[in-house]
């Protein structure tokens, strides 16, 4: 079990050279104020223990996921996906009110998403569906477009598994492997779901069978994402439950000599934070 877990004395643990003060365990966090403290600290979106990303399927109808939560996940989130899908389930509910006040209080929260969203693609379906009252027929059409962008990235990411398995026999060598990552990097990252990628990742460095030498060779591929990105690829493989420490000297290592001491820090921060080390107050005074 992890610091993020348990939430014991793994804070006394020094961040870049300073100590900070233990983190006692705390109560269940409000999702939609973690949405919030992700933009703070210029992330994409986690789901509140930060195991992993939001993906698109947290937002489907059945998941019980509070209305300021998805409307904070459709204006902050990076993942354009994962905002798009975070209006759908407020969409579905506007439609079903018919108190004149409950309707015009989700009306109000449309027009903040529609000024606020990060995305100009939310923001321009935010206000489709507002101009036409949450009707069915609008709705549904957002969730096929939105569809349309996810069959590929899923077909695309099974496809993938294949050769995974392939590797994982010895029917490929560690190189081979790597030109195929980047093919599947190529087409999934940035362009069709990042969500699925980042959770490709995470079942990749998580598995005791991809061989050591693979996932180093991987750790290389993910220096080349913009910063941002690569920040949260890299701290979620030091954060992953179970976790060999050879592989996270590996990391630190690599990011010290290949990016920096500054970049270095970063990562070592963020890290920090996912365990619950540090606070996003102790972050701002660390800055």
């Amino acid at each position: 079990m992890s610091p993020a877990q348990s939430g014991t004395s793994a804070a006394a643990k020094p961040v870049n050279g300073r100590a900070f003060p233990p983190r006692t365990a705390v109560a269940p966090v409000n999702l939609a104020d973690h949405f919030l403290e992700c933009c703070k600290l210029n992330r994409y979106l986690t789901v509140a223990d930060g195991h992993r990303f939001v993906i698109t399927e947290d937002f489907e109808r059945n998941a019980a996921i509070p209305a300021d939560a998805a409307a904070m996940a459709a204006i902050y989130s990076r993942d354009k996906l994962v905002a798009q899908a975070a209006i759908l389930p407020l969409g579905q509910h506007a439609k079903k009110l018919r108190a004149r006040r409950d309707r015009d209080a989700y009306e109000r929260l449309f027009q903040l998403i529609e000024e606020q969203a990060l995305d100009d693609r939310v923001r321009d379906n935010a206000r489709a569906l507002l101009e036409r009252g949450f009707r069915e027929a609008e709705i549904r059409s957002l969730e096929a477009e939105l569809n349309d962008q996810l069959s590929p990235a899923r077909a695309r990411y099974r496809q993938f598994l294949e050769v995974v398995r392939r590797m994982m026999d010895g029917a490929m060598t560690p190189p081979a492997f790597v030109e195929e990552f980047k093919a599947f990097t190529a087409d999934v990252a940035g362009r069709l779901d990042f969500g699925i990628y980042s959770f490709c990742l995470d079942r990749l460095f998580g598995s005791l069978r991809i061989p050591t030498a693979v996932k180093q060779l991987l750790v290389g591929e993910l220096l080349a994402f913009p910063p941002l990105v690569r920040r949260e690829l890299l701290t979620n493989i030091l954060v992953f439950p179970g976790q060999t420490e050879d592989l996270k000297r590996f990391v630190r290592n690599t990011v010290l000599a290949e990016l920096g001491r500054s970049v270095a820090v970063e990562v070592e921060l963020l890290e920090a934070y996912k365990l619950r080390r540090i606070t996003l107050d102790d972050l701002a005074g660390a800055a």
